[in-house]
C-alpha cells in the first residue's frame, strides 16, 4: 500500500511529500500542528486500489474541523487502515510507472497523469535502466510536452530534477525486478523545484 511503496521509494532517493500514515484522528491532528496547513487526507485500505474511485482522496484541508471531517469520511470506506495525511503540492500531474514485460524485462512508462490519465493515453515506453538523454526523449515524445515548458506563462517544470527522479525510479525498478510485477506512481507532481511521489503503488509477485 501507499505507505510502504513511499518508504521504498523515498529510500531510492525519490522525493516523497512529508506525510503520517494516521491509524487515528488524534495522530492526524498532531501532524497538522507540526506541519501546518493545507494538507492532503488519502484513504489507506488493501480494497481501495483506485482511491478517487471510493471517495478516498480529499484535497485543500485548511482548518482542524476540515481534517476531522475527512478523517471521519475516509474511516467509513470498506477495508480502512487508517489516513496518509500529507503536506500540499502543487504542478503538473504525471505517471511514472513500471512492469515486467516477458519479453523486454523491466520497461518504464512516462506520462501525462492524473485522475484522468485513461482518457489523455498520453504516454511514453522505454526499457530499463535509463539514463537522462532516454528522459528527454520519453518527454519530447508527449502530446502534453507544452505543459511541462509553461504553458501560457505559467512556469516550466524543473527538467534537471525530473530527469534525475526518472533515472533513479528505473534503477529501482531494475533492483527490485525479481520481487514486482508493477510500479505506478500517479501522480508524481512536478514543478519549477521538485518531482514529488504524491501517491504510488507496488505490486509485488504473487510468490
Amino acid at each position: 500500500m501507499e505507505p510502504a511503496a513511499k518508504g521504498l521509494l523515498r529510500e531510492a532517493g525519490m522525493d516523497c511529500p512529508d506525510f503520517v500514515w494516521a491509524r487515528d484522528l488524534g495522530q492526524a491532528l498532531g501532524f497538522a500542528t507540526q506541519k501546518g496547513f493545507p494538507l492532503v487526507a488519502k484513504v489507506v485500505s488493501p480494497k481501495a486500489m483506485h482511491k478517487s474511485d471510493v471517495g478516498g482522496v480529499i484535497t485543500g484541508i485548511n482548518s482542524m474541523q476540515e481534517l476531522r471531517d475527512a478523517y471521519s469520511t475516509l474511516s467509513r470506506i470498506d477495508g480502512f487502515a487508517g489516513a496518509i495525511v500529507e503536506e500540499t503540492v502543487q504542478g503538473i500531474e504525471l505517471i511514472l510507472g513500471a512492469n515486467i514485460d516477458f519479453q523486454f524485462g523491466p520497461v518504464v512508462i512516462l506520462g501525462m497523469g492524473g485522475v484522468a490519465v485513461e482518457i489523455y493515453n498520453d504516454t511514453i515506453i522505454r526499457m530499463a535502466p535509463l539514463k537522462e538523454k532516454d528522459v528527454d526523449s520519453m518527454v519530447q515524445g508527449l502530446r502534453g510536452r507544452p505543459l511541462l515548458e509553461g504553458f501560457r506563462g505559467k512556469q516550466p517544470v524543473n527538467m534537471e530534477v525530473l530527469r534525475k527522479a526518472v533515472v533513479r525510479f528505473s534503477r529501482f525498478v531494475v533492483d527490485i525486478q525479481g520481487y514486482m510485477e508493477s510500479i505506478d506512481i500517479n501522480p508524481l507532481i512536478c514543478n519549477s523545484k521538485r518531482c514529488v511521489v504524491a501517491d504510488a503503488r507496488i505490486v509485488l509477485k504473487k510468490e
